[in-house]
């Protein structure tokens, strides 16, 4: 079927029904322009959703019982003189940060503390996750020159903690344990006073892989178990709740300082939370975060709740009482808020 704009369209009956005001009839022409904008309007619906001789009929999900934001969730921006230093660095070099491209809330935050975070190795994801805005399919090589280029992204921004995170490479033989080692090792020689905070994949908890992730010493490292057992299936491609604990376990048992983030909101019970505490706990992991999830578009899972900060904060101490050396709880926490002060809780401790 031929193309037509909606904009030009509505133009054109907006002047003939501007014309009709000025017409001894214009109460009941009005009444049939309004009859034909609607009928325009829904012609203009079929033509743009006609493909392969079939009409594409809007999808409906499931809103779930949370419709509206609340008050909470409202971003409030702390910029100061190292935060306006960090953004004029990365505007002149045109450096990448997951901090920009992911809009995280916390950025002017993070960068006043000097810290950010990267993505390596692509931004296309070989899992599906039901939660995740990550574009899916099959991803490009490895850039052999990214673990350099981002060791000088993390010189020139003179960062104190760095955080590197990535999308899964299921398609790598290694899935991208020695892509992330070169990172960690090009980052320790261009900034040797950072610390340095990895956020990986499962690597299927192969110990061969986390091995090499390990041996680039890393100051932590850190996977995020993402929801409670009951709810994993349905919100994640691949990955499983046994598989992220035998990962985490593997790497405290290897005397790394372990880090893992849980998202709420998505229908998980209070004894499933605390359920998962331990279970993280069990597994090695000091360093947890926990915030709110956020439904990215209306085709991924949606928000059953938003949680209270007071709850948040009920979070907080309920996983400094089982033992975790630090807890970040709150609605726009994220995997890396707060890293840099994670770092000096755990760090040689």
């Amino acid at each position: 079927m031929p193309s037509f704009s909606p904009k030009y369209a509505t133009f054109c009956i907006n002047i003939h029904l501007i014309h009709q005001k000025n017409s001894r009839k214009s109460a009941l022409v009005g009444k049939k322009s309004w009859k034909i904008l609607r009928f325009v309007w829904f012609f203009l619906y079929l033509c743009a959703n006609w493909e392969n001789n079939e009409l594409k009929m809007p999808k409906l999900y499931d809103s779930g019982c949370a419709s509206r934001k609340p008050s909470w969730l409202k971003i409030r921006l702390h910029k100061s003189e190292a935060f306006a230093e960090v953004d004029r660095i990365v505007a002149e070099h045109n450096l990448h940060t997951i901090c920009s491209s992911g809009r995280c809330p916390n950025k002017a935050e993070c960068w006043s503390r000097r810290t950010a975070t990267f993505m390596i190795l692509g931004d296309i994801c070989t899992r599906n996750c039901r939660f995740c805005a990550t574009k899916t399919g099959h991803p490009l090589p490895p850039d052999g020159d990214e673990p350099q280029k981002v060791a000088k992204s993390v010189a020139l921004m003179n960062l104190r903690h760095v955080v590197v995170t990535s999308v899964t490479r299921d398609d790598l033989p290694d899935h991208g344990a020695a892509h992330w080692a070169a990172t960690v090792e090009a980052i320790r020689q261009s900034s040797p006073q950072a610390t340095i905070e990895l956020l990986i994949s499962d690597l299927d908890a192969v110990p061969s892989r986390l091995d090499t992730v390990i041996a680039s010493k890393p100051d932590i490292i850190g996977h995020n178990i993402e929801t409670v057992s009951r709810l994993t299936p349905a919100l994640r491609s691949k990955a499983t709740y046994e598989r992220s604990l035998a990962t985490l376990s593997y790497l405290s048992s290897q005397g790394v300082v372990v880090k893992s983030g849980l998202m709420v909101g998505l229908g998980e019970t209070e004894d499933e939370v605390k359920r998962t505490m331990h279970d993280l706990y069990d597994a090695g992991v000091r360093i947890l975060t926990i915030g709110q999830y956020l439904q990215p578009t209306a085709e991924h899972y949606p928000v059953a709740e938003y949680i209270t900060p007071q709850r948040f904060e009920e979070y907080k101490q309920m996983a400094l009482q089982i033992g975790f050396d630090f807890c970040a709880s709150a609605p726009l926490v994220r995997s890396s808020y707060l890293a840099d002060e994670a770092a000096k809780a755990t760090i040689n401790r």
